[in-house]
């Protein structure tokens, strides 16, 4: 952007884009488009709903699964740096209450003093080993889905690749879920209560039985839906109406404007899907709190809202804020240095 921004704007216009490529010939531009693609997902800790989608000559090449690989590592990396915070939002979903009102100094408090600095991390284990099957099941799918699809087309059509990565997702999803299980009981276990992820697995099924493993799982599917549908609805909407009140002889609303717009559209997605992401946790925390009734999903909405309010459903969102920055941070920088030392950058 700044190469390209001789005036200043922060905006790039043609006269720029034109000098830039005339003055800075490049032997292959379809290099620079695939470079900046498989930039731009990033984890940030959560489920990501659509998958990445490589050409058919990475596919030829094995290019596909570096960038799968440093992209993997990349989460691993990041979900580790960001977990006490990952670990806080899931005992406040679980644990807080208006009787017992956790703040986040209070509640790294209570871990350190419950279980030591290591406690900060537990849970965190089970949360790296999900990246790569999830990863995998949901390249896999969609490249299946592509074919089920019946395109002849390399690149597919905006509706197309909705609903390719919409199942792709749900499909890894609906896989790997157990382990979603795992990680929610491994982070709110208490010190010795388990030995370590195998021991835990080991418990819930003696003891619940099979169908413990897909506990929340209707909620973690709903989950999708209005964080999706949302975000991208939101997005629209502020972009369009910026254009319409200040934008007078351009349709480009410029770099700080498209960011803005992003943010407030994934905040937007995130407050709507949140109180389904805290039942989807409760739902898969039940047998581990002491005392806490079998309840369904309805019952448990009209049970937090009953007894805590509206407010109830909102448990642990601070945290949950607080890690997306630096997750995104490091998930980048990482993935950067991945994609370099496997070679995948750019010639």
């Amino acid at each position: 952007l700044f190469s390209m921004d001789k005036n200043g704007t922060m905006t790039i216009d043609w006269n720029e884009w034109r000098d830039y490529h005339l003055l800075h010939p490049v032997e292959n531009i379809p290099e620079i488009i695939l470079y900046w693609k498989h930039s731009t997902i990033f984890d940030v800790g959560e489920n990501l709903t659509v998958p990445d989608e490589f050409t058919v000559e990475e596919r030829q090449t094995g290019m596909w699964w570096r960038h799968l690989v440093a992209g993997g590592g990349a989460g691993a990396v990041s979900r580790t740096c960001t977990a006490p915070l990952d670990r806080l939002k899931v005992l406040m979903q679980v644990h807080a209450s208006r009787s017992n009102n956790m703040c986040i100094i209070g509640g790294f408090t209570q871990m350190i003093r419950e279980g030591g600095p290591r406690s900060l991390w537990r849970g965190n284990g089970i949360n790296v080993l999900k990246i790569a099957p999830e990863s995998a099941i949901k390249f896999m799918a969609y490249e299946q889905i592509k074919r089920f699809i019946g395109t002849d087309q390399e690149m597919l059509r905006i509706h197309e690749r909705l609903l390719a990565g919409s199942l792709a997702g749900a499909i890894a999803q609906s896989s790997i879920y157990p382990m979603e299980v795992l990680k929610t009981r491994m982070a709110l276990r208490k010190t010795g209560q388990y030995s370590g992820m195998l021991d835990c697995a080991k418990n819930i099924l003696a003891k619940e039985g099979m169908a413990a493993f897909y506990k929340g799982y209707i909620p973690n599917m709903l989950g999708i839906i209005p964080y999706a549908g949302i975000d991208l609805a939101v997005y629209e909407t502020l972009k369009n109406t910026w254009l319409q009140r200040y934008a007078v002889n351009s349709a480009d609303p410029g770099v700080f404007v498209l960011l803005a717009c992003g943010t407030i559209s994934s905040t937007c997605g995130q407050l709507a899907s949140y109180p389904l992401a805290l039942v989807r946790t409760r739902m898969q925390a039940q047998a581990s709190v002491e005392g806490a009734p079998e309840v369904t999903m309805r019952g448990l909405f009209k049970h937090i809202l009953k007894t805590e309010g509206a407010f109830g459903l909102y448990r642990g969102l601070a945290p949950n804020f607080m890690k997306v920055i630096p997750a995104v941070s490091i998930s980048y920088v990482v993935y950067e240095n991945l994609k370099m030392t496997l070679g995948v950058d750019s010639r």
